[in-house]
């Protein structure tokens, strides 16, 4: 569809990585990385979304009605570069991507899968092991992440109140920490893959981004995976223009009576 909406020349390369859960736009950033090294002088987009369309499930199983209440639809475009004349206009440079999968332990493998209910309706399950698994599934990633690790913005993905409350627990987080995550979503849901470009847009509109600093982003998705993205800021970042944030950004954080 992009290719054919701008009429992109015949040699672009365009690969798909739907079905890779809502960790997927890692992913393509990682892969988006190794196509740059190998090929100089050249730009990559990323296209990251959400269509809960093909998903949406139509039963009465409560652990597969779930994921009907948190998805919702959204998206996120990215441009790369690696020339080197494109730096002083960058907001970022990408300085580590670090991918994790914990697919071979049976309840991380099973905790969210798709499948039928005893009527045969189609859709997503998710067990109550998921917030455990994120937990355990993202401090293998940390292990590997290790030393790197002075952040200062952490974007992680808006999957549910639970799993934010359990990484931001188990992370050793504050508030404001956590707040872009719980502020997308409150405002959006949960737009799988694309959440954490939702949540980096935040952490600009709330003018917080400076010269130097460094963003987490934590990406959480079937299989069980997780992978993280960390990018340092090379000059004061301001909201984009169109931020998705644009119209009701002093409306966050809002206070939840729980």
């Amino acid at each position: 569809m992009v290719v054919n909406k701008y009429k992109l020349r015949s040699n672009i390369k365009s690969i798909n990585l739907g079905g890779m859960g809502c960790s997927a736009g890692v992913i393509a950033i990682d892969l988006a990385k190794d196509l740059l090294q190998v090929h100089k002088n050249t730009y990559a987009l990323v296209v990251s979304t959400e269509n809960i369309s093909r998903n949406a499930y139509a039963g009465d199983n409560k652990s597969m009605i779930v994921a009907n209440c948190l998805f919702r639809l959204g998206g996120a475009a990215i441009l790369l570069s690696n020339k080197s004349e494109d730096r002083r206009r960058s907001k970022y440079k990408l300085l580590h991507t670090v991918r994790t999968h914990t697919g071979a332990d049976d309840k991380s493998f099973r905790c969210v899968q798709q499948e039928d209910d005893d009527k045969g309706k189609t859709g997503i399950s998710l067990t109550k092991d998921i917030t455990s698994v994120a937990g355990r599934t993202i401090t293998k990633n940390i292990a590997t992440l290790g030393p790197l690790r002075a952040i200062d913005h952490f974007c992680i993905h808006a999957g549910g109140r639970a799993l934010i409350d359990e990484l931001e627990k188990s992370l050793g987080l504050s508030p404001v920490d956590v707040e872009p995550s719980r502020s997308t979503l409150h405002r959006f849901g949960n737009t799988s893959s694309s959440s954490i470009w939702y949540e980096l847009a935040y952490t600009e509109a709330k003018g917080r981004m400076k010269k130097g600093n460094k963003a987490w982003q934590i990406a959480l998705g079937s299989g069980f995976k997780c992978n993280s993205a960390v990018w340092v800021a090379l000059r004061d970042v301001n909201p984009s223009v169109n931020s998705p944030w644009e119209h009701c950004i002093d409306k966050y954080p809002v206070k939840l009576d729980l």
